[in-house]
């Protein structure tokens, strides 16, 4: 019996046993690493907007979580924390974003990442989910896309996670540990 057939109720396929799904489920993993990619081209460093008149890029957007208020302490954390040290920020969500999309797109570590995209999908959310003109259901759909990314441990189909956990596996140790968790 394989580990993926114990962890099934008898008479049932384990999730994503077709070549099919799997297939799916990687150009799914592909498509939201190059959302996270293409996501960069409207964030221009070193300023990221800021300094410009009227504000521009990152930093509009940023202005919005307070002048569209979603949630009061995060409106409250942006206006006193996030402003005031914007370009640590900035350059933080650009790093954060890059990350994402470079390994989902490769398929490492997906679950963790997974996790990281929910985050900063709520950052993102919580900054201008009342903006008007937005399409609020783009947020909701980034959710749903990361937890079907974190149920489907999405990089085990044509990733680097689903070549590389046989090794980790062997291996043991802290690390392998960790990669295992996060894959």
């Amino acid at each position: 019996m394989t580990a993926t057939n114990r962890s099934s109720p008898p008479g049932l396929e384990p999730l994503g046993s077709s070549r099919l799904s799997r297939v799916l489920l990687a150009v799914c993993r592909v498509t939201v690493g190059l959302l996270w990619i293409q996501n960069l081209s409207w964030k221009h460093p070193p300023g990221f907007g800021n300094k410009s008149d009227p504000p521009q890029d990152l930093y509009a957007w940023t202005l919005k979580g307070v002048d569209n208020e979603v949630f009061a302490p995060w409106a409250w954390l942006v206006e006193h924390v996030i402003i005031p040290n914007f370009a640590v920020f900035a350059w933080g969500a650009f790093a954060i974003e890059a990350c994402l999309g470079a390994f989902l797109l490769v398929g490492l570590a997906t679950r963790l990442w997974a996790l990281v995209g929910l985050a900063q999908t709520t950052a993102i959310t919580f900054s201008v989910l009342n903006t008007p003109n937005e399409w609020f259901w783009s947020y909701f759909l980034m959710y749903a896309v990361h937890l079907a990314l974190l149920a489907t441990a999405a990089g085990r189909a044509y990733g680097v996670d689903g070549a590389l956990r046989p090794v980790w596996r062997q291996r043991g140790g802290r690390l392998s540990r960790v990669l295992l968790a996060a894959s």
